[in-house]
């Protein structure tokens, strides 16, 4: 090797660091990495918190089963809950008493369809919830689908880009190669990073859905059937004008 490739080795070791291989590319490689550690960023922000969420949501729920099952007043719960916002297992229950209530201080509403209502009412509650905690995790499938495709983009011009330079310069030794396709492969690199992390924590975020969605409906169920047992009740005439204990 003579003093002339020597010289040229030199800065290609300095350029092949991450922050040279950033510097050196093709302004719109460069878009493409911003983009792509942009997207990973907020891969990351919305996958801490839909977990934070996620738990939250759990210890929600079990604090309102303690609560619901320890034999208190369904209408003394109520009150405590409809002042304030609620959210799972709690709007589940907030919403089939409010129709509830409304079916005794409405005049023209029928008796006989109350059950109808009260389960209509728990599914378009469920959906909502449901709704509520998928939010933002189509972000995640979108990133992860697209990333490889969006750093593969950069690949494709930053090689194209260093094929124009061999041939303007026509010069083909690895010197004058290596930072280029380095550059080009970077820009996969990243959208890969921002795409695998991406793909795991969808699955993982919407099987945690799935439990929560589990435990909404199972709780619909069986409150269903508490108030359609009232309703009975009230129609034999052997129950007073409010639901009694959950227990």
């Amino acid at each position: 090797m003579n003093p002339a490739d020597v010289a040229q080795a030199v800065p290609v070791a300095h350029e092949l660091s991450f922050f040279g291989l950033f510097w050196q590319a093709h302004f719109i490689v460069k878009l493409v990495m911003l983009g792509l550690l942009t997207a990973s960023v907020w891969c990351w922000a919305i996958i801490i918190d839909k977990t934070l969420l996620y738990s939250r949501s759990k210890r929600a729920m079990d604090r309102f089963e303690d609560v619901f099952w320890s034999g208190q007043s369904l209408e003394e719960l109520y009150r405590s809950l409809q002042s304030r916002p609620a959210t799972g297992l709690a709007a589940v229950f907030v919403a089939a008493m409010r129709e509830w209530k409304r079916s005794f201080e409405g005049s023209g509403r029928s008796f006989q369809s109350l059950p109808q209502r009260i389960d209509k009412v728990l599914d378009v509650t469920i959906q909502r919830e449901v709704e509520r905690l998928n939010s933002r995790l189509t972000v995640l499938a979108s990133i992860g689908s697209a990333g490889p495709y969006i750093g593969l983009f950069g690949t494709v011009v930053g090689i194209m880009n260093s094929f124009t330079s061999i041939a303007a310069s026509k010069n083909t030794s690895l010197a004058v190669v290596a930072p280029g396709i380095a550059e080009a492969l970077f820009a996969t690199a990243i959208g890969l990073f921002a795409a695998i992390p991406a793909v795991l924590a969808y699955n993982k975020l919407q099987s945690e859905v799935g439990k929560l969605q589990t435990r909404l409906e199972g709780f619909a169920d069986e409150f269903s059937a508490i108030l359609s047992r009232q309703i009975d009740e009230r129609i034999g005439g052997h129950a007073g004008h409010h639901p009694a204990n959950a227990a």
